[in-house]
């Protein structure tokens, strides 16, 4: 509706325009008797026209002041320390924030205590709703108090009932200990309390993806938030976690160590295997959250969302090249991811850890992968129990979340000695190849050359349920290599040869083993699906991802078996 008046001022005309609007339940166009437009209303109601009484606007304040995050020097510390305030990372991360609860947590009890220092809700990322909690730094460090708990948990829940992706921000130094926090007599272990947050963890685990930031120093029981993440993300010189602080450390052990030493990126990404990432900074992190979030499904029962194609970084027609034909002379794996995934697609997850495994997610042709590959430039390629573990559990986080997995197989096998038997290499072996046993997502082997002893079986061998077993021309599958075969067969004539006549007889048995390991007539018996071109794999992965695509898994007449543990 038009209507036109004498001229008003914009407050006057804005207040008429509204209260037509409202009155006659229509919109309304305000112009000057000349045709000028004056006010609108009824179309997009704004606060031009409201009426906002002293209550509401006293609740905004206080609003705005919670928002604000915590005291002066809470916001001097984060800057000392280089750290983004919390609503700024949530900025970064998220296209908008839906909503969040839990704005007035422990209101009027601590003016030092706004929103109990923790932020819950649901943001947007990409069109994809996305659970989150976030420490508020600025708030007593981060530190996690009763409300803050109440809210986590909350949240949780929230999160499995609309089978949406759980987000952590971490940046706590661990539970809030003053003695105002409690009653006598209350523990965090009582039935909905602390221990509920780690509990429905646990329970979210495989059915909506959980991703972990790490911001700070995280210790004791607050320490296991981020490592029951699917996936977490440290950020260097900064972040930290550890069962105990450096100080209780030293109180009780009597070692003296620093809390980088004692829990930083480089202990957990190298030596306990508890980081997928470590990134330079904030910055970084943000990307890297993104990132494993367009490769992730909402929840367990949808697919990862697929993106436009990109062609390899590297041209796939050279990947013989790639492969020398020597079976113990080393080269680098990536080199052949190179030349079958998307460009720019593949996130390395643990790269430091166990590294003569390389695992991650990928695109080929678009579609989302799980890439589990030997790496011949480090110890070979041989399994080792670290590596054993890496594989077992990337396997099995893809097999969740609907990820097909693609096995590059090139590996003398499981690591032989009194180190690894003492290391668990047949108990944390065993994990490796239930896993890969288990597994019921689209998944294939290629073996690109050494596929020895029980390493095939890991590495989804022709037994193990691979939808197909692709072999190059660069292929050898045997029970063992070579060497250690012809030492098995002849090890008491060896020991009684020297000199020339030792190394002639190895030579001509070594030759007459590797008549057995000839792929063209493992081909012929049907022991490998298909032996085709190096240059043919990328195109022949496509395909055969296209094919299995929506493959049904099969129901199980029991909840688990019990090779994990």
């Amino acid at each position: 509706m038009e209507i036109h008046i004498d001229d008003a001022d914009e407050e006057v005309a804005q207040a008429i325009a509204t209260a037509i609007a409202e009155h006659l339940g229509t919109t309304v166009e305000l112009k000057s008797r000349d045709g000028r437009e004056l006010a609108n209303a009824g179309e997009d109601w704004d606060e031009e026209g409201s009426v906002v009484t002293d209550r509401e606007e006293e609740l905004r304040e206080e609003i705005e002041t919670i928002l604000s995050g915590g005291p002066p020097r809470g916001h001097e510390k984060i800057e000392d320390l280089g750290k983004l305030f919390v609503r700024e990372r949530l900025d970064a991360i998220f296209d908008e924030i839906a909503y969040e609860d839990g704005t007035f947590a422990r209101y009027g009890e601590d003016d030092e205590l706004p929103a109990d220092g923790l932020l819950t809700g649901v943001g947007i990322v990409d069109g994809r709703k996305v659970a989150f909690t976030a420490n508020d730094y600025t708030v007593k460090a981060g530190s996690l108090g009763q409300m803050g708990v109440e809210k986590v948990i909350r949240i949780q829940e929230r999160a499995m009932d609309l089978g949406i992706p759980m987000l952590r921000l971490v940046d706590s130094t661990g539970a809030r200990l003053n003695a105002e926090e409690r009653e006598p007599g209350d523990t965090h272990m009582d039935r909905y309390r602390g221990g509920k947050m780690f509990y429905n963890q646990c329970r979210l685990s495989g059915k909506v993806p959980q991703i972990g930031v790490l911001y700070g120093p995280n210790v004791a029981g607050s320490a296991y938030t981020p490592v029951f993440c699917d996936f977490l993300v440290m950020v260097e010189d900064i972040a930290g976690m550890a069962i105990a602080s450096p100080r209780i450390v030293g109180a009780m052990t009597g070692e003296q160590i620093d809390m980088q030493g004692l829990g930083g990126p480089e202990v957990h990404a190298k030596h306990s295997g508890s980081a997928d990432v470590v990134v330079p900074d904030e910055q970084a992190a943000t990307e890297t959250v993104r990132e494993l979030l367009g490769l992730l499904p909402q929840n367990y029962r949808h697919d990862p969302p697929a993106t436009t194609p990109k062609p390899p970084a590297k041209n796939p027609k050279g990947l013989d090249a790639v492969i020398p034909e020597e079976p113990n002379r080393a080269y680098d794996v990536h080199e052949v991811i190179d030349r079958v995934v998307d460009r720019e697609s593949f996130l390395e997850l643990k790269p430091e850890f166990a590294p003569e495994l390389v695992t991650g997610l990928a695109r080929i042709d678009g579609e989302v992968v799980g890439i589990v590959a030997n790496q011949p430039d480090h110890v070979s390629g041989a399994i080792f129990p670290d590596s054993a573990d890496k594989g077992a559990g990337f396997v099995w986080t893809c097999d969740a979340y609907n990820i097909p997995l693609v096995y590059l197989c090139d590996t003398p096998g499981y690591m032989i000695g009194s180190q690894v038997e003492k290391e668990g290499v047949l108990r944390k072996g065993r994990k490796f190849i239930y896993a890969t046993s288990n597994a019921q997502v689209p998944k294939f082997c290629v073996i690109t050359r050494k596929a020895y002893g029980a390493g095939i079986y890991a590495m989804a061998g022709p037994s193990f349920g691979p939808d197909a077993t692709l072999a190059l021309p660069s292929a050898e599958i045997s029970v063992m290599g070579p060497d250690a075969a012809v030492h098995a067969l002849f090890g008491r004539q060896l020991e009684e040869m020297d000199g020339e006549t030792r190394a002639a007889f190895l030579e001509s048995a070594k030759a007459e083993f590797e008549q057995y390991v000839d792929i063209r007539k493992q081909a012929a018996t049907m022991q490998v699906d298909e032996l085709l071109p190096a240059g043919d794999l990328r195109d022949q992965l496509v395909r055969r991802l296209a094919t299995f695509r929506g493959k049904e898994r099969d129901d199980v007449d029991r909840h688990h078996g019990t090779v994990f543990f």
